[in-house]
């Protein structure tokens, strides 16, 4: 049949000159001779075949109005003709009402309708007519399959193919092509096979349409590598077998093999489609290869594709998940015609990298474009209603949702639920759960995400549960948020339950998995299980890297950590900013400046200097090392100063007892509008109690409450008692404790009683030293301290008794230890420590220097430390006492 796109002007010429070959008969009332049957069939079979298309019906109704004005008896084949000018017009009643009036039908007929109605979605017609039909054929039952197929419908599809098999009726190419791809919709592996032998021995294997449809089967099947059998064995190869091949390689996950395939494709000069592009395109995204995806960009463009929407969509989705947005909306802004696809690309792209504002206009361009919205498009707008935390955003979202025909749309319903978890609406992420009608996997990794991301730990482990009970099962977003709630409440024994339940569902070497295991032990101080898991895993994550690494450092295990890096570094493994960070909080607790120097010479060299993450770690690490210098270098140097930052170096100066230095920074902080928190506080009050500035650090501790809306808690008044109780007024910081909104812990109380000491306040020391012993009887500090203020007021007797109690309760103080680098070597000392091998050299040199401050005037402070035997607080008491306070 010809395909002829004519305008209505175009087509009433036409037919005026079709009509001007009629006889006279049949074209005008007037009496000539007839003209012979054959002219008239062929005329108006021509007329309706050259109808294609709903432009042309109305010149196709007037020749249909001709022929019977004329009386002109037509064929069946004439009749078909007319019938499939009307299917093809969409005017599927016309179609019908010419079929009824038929007098005879052929097979063709009957195909023509079954054809119409499946084309139409109206399953139940189709089947109708195929049931009734008094022949059928193969193409009568390819009808059939393949409407079904079209509707989604794939089991019904391939019950039919058993039926046509059950018949007697023999597949044809079609038969098969459709009866494959109907395995791809349900993935039915063993049915595929089937069909592949049929097609072998009926020789269609080598056939270039059944061979596309049976790599294409495999493929959607997860059996790439016989996807590729199939295709090498096809002799000859066009452009929808390649498009499949590359398809299925990226389906598979086989990115690079399918940017492979489609290199071999140019060779062998094979024409590229839009849906080759979209697969290349696709690749390009998952490496996040940006290069490469520019220039197949260029090829695109070459290719006479650059103003193509469906290339042009799967384009800038590429650029979107690289992470070039600029480039993703200028060529969002160069096509020429924009379809709801490209909308929704360039929404989610602004919303997967961080721009919720950007996203959101987006779709409000999208609402007035007129092009309507899917379920794509809202879950992408309520996404970035996530990013930016914009609850009043998401709630108008919401309320267009429930006015549209997506209001029971699953993938929606999580998208909303999501949003109100991320934002910190958990009531109403609890009741859109608790209204879902059907819920998914997502949609129970989204609430549990909700309760772990707005700390209701208790509560995710409790939806878990739920989740279990439900028969639903868990994947690895689920297991990472449950670990991870069990990591932040130290819950190991849950932890290790998860961990067993992981292991019998089979994702224990899952990579995401591993990693949250192993962050879970590590925060649950069993990092000798985390090293096990750790090594276990055949691909080591840096997530499961740093998991480890920061476990170390939060344990205190500062040089574990350090050998533990160097390990990563032998294994070829490049660090990240969060292990440089990681281990620079090593160099700054260890005061290995001279490491730490190294670190950062990599940072400069992996161009991460200007993470601000970075920025204020070294910032710290200099400074715990002692280099203020290099500290406010570092902090001068910064590129983006955050609120991290900005502690950082306040918190350095006011460690240093340089409090005036600390104030001026946070009042730098203030001009430059950078909002503080509750820990630039804590450095704040204590650099008032450097400066010993009472005024300064009561305006503080009001202002935090006052004009940021900070409520103080327990650090902040233990700043406090220290900056009152050090000015001597002890009852004042008394009766701040008493009058806190919560209970004093022991750190307040240990904080009064060294301030208790300094002034020699025996009573109150008693106090203080009662309440440290009612939390904590095994507190050493308590009996330490007091004991020396004992000793400091002359009364030993009370000294005395301090250490028999002490002695009674078995408490013991952890001795002190001191450590330096020297040549990249750290040597560590506690008191009385005797192991190290040059300890002989290292007391003499202790005797000569006691003595010289002796020899000066300086007498040092003689106090009591239960680790001293009596015989050696006589031996020597002021070399002993000495190295204690040292």
């Amino acid at each position: 049949m010809g395909h002829f796109h004519l305008t209505h002007h175009h087509s009433a010429r036409l037919l005026l000159r079709l009509f001007s070959t009629l006889t006279p008969n049949q074209a005008t009332p007037t009496p000539t001779p007839t003209p012979t049957p054959t002219k008239s069939f062929r005329t108006f079979s021509r007329i309706f075949q050259q109808c294609p298309d709903g432009r042309a019906l109305n010149p196709g109704k007037q020749a249909h109005s001709r022929m019977i004005v004329s009386g002109f008896e037509p064929t069946v084949f004439v009749m078909n003709c007319l019938i499939q000018m009307y299917v093809k017009c969409c005017n599927l009643d016309y179609a019908t009402k010419v079929f009824g009036e038929m007098i005879e039908r052929d097979t063709v007929s009957w195909n023509t309708m079954i054809f119409a109605y499946a084309e139409c979605g109206k399953m139940e017609l189709a089947q109708k007519f195929f049931d009734v039909m008094p022949i059928r054929d193969v193409v009568s039952w390819n009808s059939l399959i393949s409407g079904h197929l079209r509707n989604g419908e794939y089991m019904k599809s391939i019950d039919v193919c058993m039926q046509m098999r059950s018949s007697g009726m023999a597949f044809d190419r079609t038969s098969l092509a459709v009866i494959s791809k109907a395995c791809s919709g349900v993935e039915d592996y063993d049915l595929g096979i089937q069909i592949h032998c049929v097609a072998v021995k009926m020789g269609f294997d080598v056939d270039v349409v059944t061979g596309s449809a049976l790599l294409d089967m495999y493929a959607k099947c997860r059996k790439l590598e016989f996807s590729l059998q199939v295709f090498h064995e096809l002799p000859e190869k066009n452009w929808v077998s390649w498009s499949a091949i590359i398809a299925g390689c990226v389906q598979n996950d086989q990115l690079l093999k399918g940017l492979e395939m489609f290199k071999k494709m140019q060779k062998a000069a094979i024409g590229v489609s839009q849906s080759t592009y979209a697969s290349v395109f696709r690749s390009c995204a998952g490496l996040s290869a940006y290069r490469l995806g520019s220039q197949l960009h260029g090829h695109v463009i070459k290719a006479h594709f650059g103003s193509d929407v469906i290339v042009g969509t799967a384009t800038l989705d590429m650029y979107a998940k690289c992470g070039s947005m600029s480039d993703a909306r200028k060529l969002f802004n160069s096509l020429p015609n924009h379809n709801l696809q490209s909308y929704n690309a360039i929404i989610i792209g602004y919303a997967q990298n961080g721009q919720g504002n950007e996203a959101l206009y987006l779709f409000l361009l999208l609402l007035k474009s007129g092009l309507g919205f899917d379920e794509i498009s809202l879950s992408g707008a309520l996404g970035a209603c996530a990013v930016i935390k914009g609850h009043l955003e998401g709630l108008q979202l919401h309320g267009l949702v429930v006015k549209s025909r997506l209001r029971s749309n699953i993938c929606v319903s999580n998208a909303i639920l999501d949003m109100y978890g991320k934002c910190g609406y958990l009531n109403d992420a609890d009741c859109v759960f608790a209204e879902m009608i059907r819920r998914d996997a997502v949609s129970w990794n989204a609430i549990i995400a909700a309760y772990e991301q707005n700390d209701n730990r208790d509560e995710t482990l409790q939806i878990f549960v739920s989740m279990l009970r439900s028969r639903m099962e868990p994947d690895q977003f689920t297991y990472g948020s449950v670990l991870k709630a069990c990591a932040v409440q130290q819950a190991l024994n849950h932890g290790m339950e998860i961990h067993g339940r992981i292991i019998k569902s089979g994702m224990g070497l899952d990579l995401f998995v591993g990693g949250a295991l192993v962050d879970m032990y590590c925060k649950c101080g069993t990092i000798e299980e985390a090293e096990k898991i750790h090594n276990r895993t055949d691909e080591q994550t840096m997530v499961s890297w740093n998991a480890i690494l920061s476990g170390f450092s939060q344990q205190k295990q500062s040089e574990d950590a350090q050998r533990f890096f160097a390990r990563m570094l032998e294994t070829g493994v490049n660090p990240d900013n969060f292990t440089f960070a990681t281990i620079l909080d090593t160099c700054a607790n260890l005061a290995t400046v001279g490491l730490g120097m190294q670190i950062h010479a990599q940072i400069i060299k992996q161009e991460l200097q200007s993470d601000a993450y970075i920025s204020s770690t070294l910032v710290d690490m200099y400074s715990k090392c002692g280099n203020m210098q290099d500290s406010r270098l570092m902090f001068e140097k910064a590129h983006k100063r955050d609120p991290v930052t900005w502690n950082a170096m306040i918190c350095g100066y006011a460690h240093h007892g340089l409090g005036e230095d600390a104030l001026k920074v946070f009042g730098d902080m203030q001009l430059e509008n950078v909002k503080p928190n509750r820990s630039t506080f804590v450095s704040v009050l204590r650099a008032c109690a450097h400066v010993g500035n009472v005024e300064k650090g009561l305006h503080y501790f009001h202002s935090m409450q006052s004009d940021y809306n900070l409520a103080p808690q327990l650090e902040h008044y233990s700043c406090m008692v220290d900056i009152i109780g050090r000015s001597g007024q002890l009852g004042e910081a008394l009766r701040l404790i008493q009058e806190m909104p919560f209970e004093a812990d022991a750190v307040i109380w240990r904080t009064m009683l060294s301030i208790c000491k300094l002034h020699g306040d025996i009573e109150m020391a008693e106090k203080a030293a009662s309440s440290i012993l009612q939390l904590d009887p095994q507190d050493s500090a308590a009996y330490v301290i007091l004991s020396n203020i004992y000793a400091d007021s002359g009364m030993w007797d009370e000294m005395s008794k301090m250490r028999k109690a002490m002695r009674s309760h078995r408490v013991k103080k952890e001795p002190g230890c001191s450590w330096i680098e020297v040549k990249d070597e750290v040597h560590a000392f506690s008191v009385g420590d005797k192991a190290h091998p040059r300890c002989n050299e290292i007391y003499e040199k202790l005797y000569l220097l006691v003595g010289e401050m002796k020899w000066t005037g300086y007498m040092p402070f003689i106090h009591f430390d239960e680790e001293v035997t009596e015989e050696e607080e006589e031996h020597d008491q002021e070399l002993g006492n000495f190295m204690y306070n040292a």
